[in-house]
């Protein structure tokens, strides 16, 4: 039977556990310049739901100014599939996963001049959650299915895609260029 004790009072942990021991870190992670999260509404009834990506207007969308939606994509990724990373020189990417789906979503600033230039992002996508990313032009990004099934991603882009080497604007960083760990879970 242990004694009621004043909460103030510390206990002693053996070294081992001493040694061990980290504070977790539940202060607001500074986020990629230019990386806009935008919280979207879902609605309800009895037969199902909608989910609204944005109100466009002349390609304009309402929710992200400044970014002009010249065309619209749908991707599938394998459960346990990392696709990563791609980066654009002058495309901005605007990510939508549904909330049935959970990817992570890694971020890493490569503007050289940039007033977050090295930082990393890293959060889920989808897992019950609707909201878009906004990812600019040198932020490389790439994603890893953590579900269970099939996960799937609607993307908007201001530039269209174009195969021609001399054109294309999408180029690759290898996939564990921050390490391979970056794609693990957090456990903890």
């Amino acid at each position: 039977m242990t004694a009621d004790r004043h909460p103030e009072a510390k206990v002693k942990i053996t070294a081992a556990a001493k040694a061990a021991f980290t504070v977790q870190d539940y202060s607001g992670r500074r986020p990629i310049d230019g990386v806009q999260i935008v919280e979207l509404k879902r609605f309800n009834d009895d037969g199902g739901s909608i989910t609204e990506l944005g109100r466009l207007t002349a390609g304009l969308h309402a929710q992200l100014p400044g970014f002009e939606c010249r065309q619209l994509n749908y991707s599938e990724m394998e459960p346990g599939a990392i696709k990563a990373y791609h980066m654009h020189h002058r495309q901005t990417d605007v990510w939508y996963v549904p909330p049935c789906d959970k990817l992570l979503l890694v971020l890493h600033d490569c503007r050289d001049g940039s007033p977050t230039v090295g930082a990393t992002m890293r959060f889920v996508l989808g897992d019950g959650k609707d909201r878009l990313v906004r990812i600019p032009p040198g932020v490389a990004h790439g994603a890893r299915n953590i579900g269970p099934q099939r996960g799937r991603i609607i993307y908007l882009v201001d530039v269209q895609f174009s195969p021609d080497a001399k054109e294309c604007d999408e180029g690759r960083l290898p996939w564990d260029h921050l390490g391979a760990d970056v794609w693990e879970i957090v456990r903890g």
